[in-house]
Parts: structure tokens; C-alpha cells; sequence
């Protein structure tokens, strides 16, 4: 059986922005400065939050750009990890990504997707009671499952398609915050709000460092999840034209967009709106809140619409970078090698198609809420593992070809490597159980290699 001819369209590096910038960018900058504002209380500290989310992103975004000069095929990380590690470390992070990481974090965007799309459309929410089967199933258990669907049938048909969509929604996304900030600094020069300023910012309690890096490590959960899949690029580096100048640049500029984008948001959210008001924001929904000071009672519908574009144009590239990772995999041997090849139109369709199931029974089990936590903490100890890749890289292929090389080497790597390693070691002590599970998860990947490995020997 041979491959089709692949498609020729390639991603360049506006499209290749705009995959960083929209795959960052979903619900969690609408939502998560709620919980934030719970667990630090002092705006400043979440304002810093968020800035120290998005430096650890950008230490691995500049740390990344490197390894994907480096190896500038599709695959990504899994790459990286497979030439630094050697194939059993890779398949425990294919499996990590398949199993939780990509697919978990897929289905809980969908059901984002769907929960906003209630708002607009309350119908949604209802019960299904002509198919009886069904239980206690809503019409937005299958709304859910059908942006899956939609978004993975939709890409089959040609790159240019999913394309399209990423340019499309990705920019109204960026707009929308552009929007928000702009609307609410106009709002803020207009009406002063003093008050509001002198409430937020007054003076605040002395905390022990040890308190302060617990509470911070526990905030930054949300803050990092909002700023995660930025490497979902990497994963689609076959794709993009010039990738080993084109993927490191996109890493950085994406990176750096949006970081700026959500300090500036969360800076608005409470120059117009009290701390205390945003920590008990209905659902967590903050930037309703926030815009229901300037436009009334309308800013319900307008943000469930944003949030609707957000998080559909989010899970576009998700999707896209997922199935090329599984289709990485099966290349190499290290899963179904069904899932390899690409239909006519050089798309990965095989591997959506299974990615678009685990991704549907995922948001249809109920138990994906609790696994935004594991998701998180998984991903983050996969992208320190990759940063050691790149220092041990450097030690055992001291002469390949590096195009784009890390500034400040090896200082940036041995910093991110120490902040993620911070990070998890306080989370492990505050949630012990979600970075035992979400860890343990991708250890059991081990065994499966091994399973995969000896049954494919006796094929």
C-alpha cells in the first residue's frame, strides 16, 4: 500500500502565528483570573502571575525554537524527545498526549464551546427525551461532540480549509481582546474609576516566601493552562514553509502576542472591577462581569459569542496538531501503523478519525473537569524533559546542523527546567492525589510500549 501524493499547500509564517496565537488562546483568559483572584487575592499578584506564565512559556518557546531548526519535520516534540531519549520515552509522551494531554484538553474546549453556546442558544441545555437510551444526555452533550467532529471532517477535505478557519477565528479572537482592552482603557479615562483603583491596590498582607510560592505555583495552574498547546506548531512542522526559520520565529512572536494580550486584559479587568467582585464572578465568568459594567446586560450574549469563536478557532488547531503527532508515531513504528498515512489530499484522517473518538468519549464520560489539573502538570513535565533534550542534544550531536541556536545558553534552558521543576514539586505537595494520577498516567505508558514492542515482534 502506498501513500497518496501529498497535499503541496504549506503554512506560512502569518498561518504559522496564527496557530501559536489560536491554540493559546481559548476560554481560560475570559474565566480562570476568578480562581486566581481566590487562591492570591491581590491583583498585583496575579497581574505578576500571568507575566511569570507567560516568561516560563516564552524560556520554552525560545528553548523550542532550537530543537525545531534542529529537526524541522512533522512530529514536533515527539521528535525531539524520540532523538534525545530514544523511542520508549517518546511513546510514553505519545501516549501521555493521546490519552490526556491533546484529546482531554480537545474535549474540554468542545464542551467550553458548548456551555457558551447554551447562552446563545438556551434550547441547548435541554434534556433529549425522544431517544430514551440517551439517560440524562443534553442536546449539548452532542453539540460537544459534533464541533469535534465537524472541525476533524472539515481538515480531511484539505489543509486550506482548517487554514482558512485558523485565519479567520484567530484573528477575531485577537480583535476581540484588542477589543476588550481598548473598550475598557476608554471606559477607565472616561468614567475614573479611583475607587475601584485605590480598592484593589491598597496595601496587602506580608506573606512567608513559602506561602507566597505555594499560593503562586497553585495560581499559575490556570494561568498556564491558558497559555498552553503553543507547541502544537511543532507538531505541523512538515507543514510550514522555511520551517527552520519559519517555526522558531512563530514560537516567539505567537508566544509573545498573546502573553502581552492577557496581562493587558487582566489589567483592565481590575482598573474597572473589584478584586472581591471578580473572585465571586457567577460561573467564573470575569470578563462578563467586567463588560456588563460598560454595556449592560448585553455583554452576557456578546462574550458567550466571543468565547463560542474563541474556543472553536482553539480547537481547529488542536485537532490538526494532534492527528500529526499520532500519524508520527505510526511512522515510526510505535503505534498502528494504520493511523501512517495521509488520504488523497495529504491529510492525516485516519489518525483524526481515532483522535475525534477518544477526544468524543472523553467529554461524554463527565470525568474530562477533573483532568485539566493532570493535563497541566503532564504537559509541563513532558516540556522539561524536552529542554533536557536540548542540553543532552548539545552534548551527544555536538555538530548538527543548529539554524536558529537558545540565547543565553545554557542559562534559559536551566532556568525553565528549575521553574517547572519548582512548580510541580509545589503542587505535589498542595495536590498531591492530581500530579500523582497525572504523572502515573503517563508512567503506564511504559508497560503499553513494552506490550506494543514484543506483540508487533511476534507479527
Amino acid at each position: 500500500m502506498s501513500t497518496p501524493k501529498p497535499n503541496k499547500s504549506k503554512l506560512n509564517l502569518y498561518d504559522a502565528v496564527m496557530m501559536v496565537s489560536g491554540s493559546m488562546i481559548g476560554s481560560g483568559v475570559f474565566i480562570v483570573a476568578a480562581d486566581m483572584t481566590r487562591i492570591l487575592h491581590h491583583p498585583a499578584w496575579v497581574l505578576l502571575c500571568w507575566a511569570i506564565a507567560g516568561g516560563i512559556t516564552l524560556l520554552a518557546a525560545l528553548c523550542y525554537g532550537e530543537l525545531a531548526a534542529m529537526m524541522p519535520k512533522a512530529g514536533g516534540q515527539y521528535a525531539y524527545i524520540r532523538r534525545a531519549f530514544g523511542s520508549a520515552t517518546a511513546f510514553v509522551y505519545g501516549w501521555s498526549v493521546f490519552t490526556v494531554i491533546q484529546t482531554g484538553v480537545i474535549a474540554a474546549v468542545a464542551v467550553a464551546f458548548s456551555k457558551f453556546m447554551g447562552v446563545l442558544f438556551p434550547a441547548i441545555d435541554q434534556p433529549i427525551k425522544a431517544v430514551s437510551f440517551l439517560g440524562n444526555w443534553r442536546f449539548s452533550d452532542l453539540t460537544t461532540v459534533l464541533v469535534i467532529w465537524f472541525l476533524s471532517v472539515i481538515q480531511m477535505f484539505g489543509m486550506q480549509y482548517g487554514q482558512y478557519i485558523q485565519r479567520i477565528f484567530t484573528g477575531i479572537k485577537i480583535l476581540a481582546l484588542i477589543g476588550i482592552i481598548a473598550v475598557g482603557a476608554g471606559y477607565y479615562l472616561l468614567y475614573s474609576k479611583t475607587g475601584v483603583i485605590s480598592q484593589n491596590y491598597n496595601p496587602h498582607q506580608n506573606l512567608s516566601w513559602h506561602s507566597l510560592l505555594g499560593m503562586f505555583s497553585m495560581a499559575l495552574i490556570g494561568a498556564l493552562f491558558s497559555s498552553d498547546a503553543w507547541n502544537n506548531i511543532t507538531f505541523l512542522a512538515g507543514d510550514i514553509e522555511r520551517p527552520k526559520r519559519n517555526v522558531p520565529l512563530a514560537l516567539i512572536m505567537g508566544v509573545s502576542l498573546v502573553t502581552l494580550l492577557y496581562i493587558a486584559c487582566n489589567g483592565i479587568y481590575f482598573l474597572l472591577v473589584p478584586a472581591e467582585t471578580i473572585a465571586g464572578a457567577p460561573q467564573d465568568r470575569v470578563a462578563t462581569v467586567v463588560l456588563s459594567q460598560i454595556l449592560g446586560p448585553s455583554a452576557v450574549g456578546i462574550m458567550a459569542l466571543l468565547i463560542v469563536i474563541s474556543t472553536f478557532g482553539c480547537n481547529n488547531g488542536l485537532i490538526f496538531g494532534g492527528a500529526r503527532m499520532i500519524q508520527a508515531m505510526a511512522q515510526e513504528g510505535l503505534f498502528f501503523k494504520y493511523f501512517s498515512y495521509d488520504n488523497a489530499r495529504g491529510m492525516p484522517s485516519r489518525a483524526m478519525n481515532i483522535q475525534a473518538i477518544w477526544a468524543s468519549i472523553l467529554a461524554l464520560s463527565g470525568s474530562y473537569g477533573s483532568l485539566l489539573d493532570y493535563c497541566t502538570v503532564t504537559s509541563l513535565a513532558f516540556y522539561a524533559v524536552t529542554v533536557s533534550g536540548l542540553l543532552y542534544l548539545r552534548i551527544k550531536d555536538p555538530l548538527a546542523e543548529r539554524p536558529y541556536q537558545t540565547p543565553a545558553y545554557p542559562i534559559l534552558p536551566l532556568l525553565y527546567i528549575f521553574m517547572v521543576l519548582l512548580i510541580i514539586g509545589f503542587l505535589a505537595w498542595n495536590k498531591p492525589l492530581q500530579v500523582g494520577f497525572g504523572l502515573g498516567l503517563s508512567a503506564l505508558g511504559l508497560p503499553v510500549y513494552h506490550l506494543f514492542i514484543k506483540s508487533n515482534r511476534h507479527v
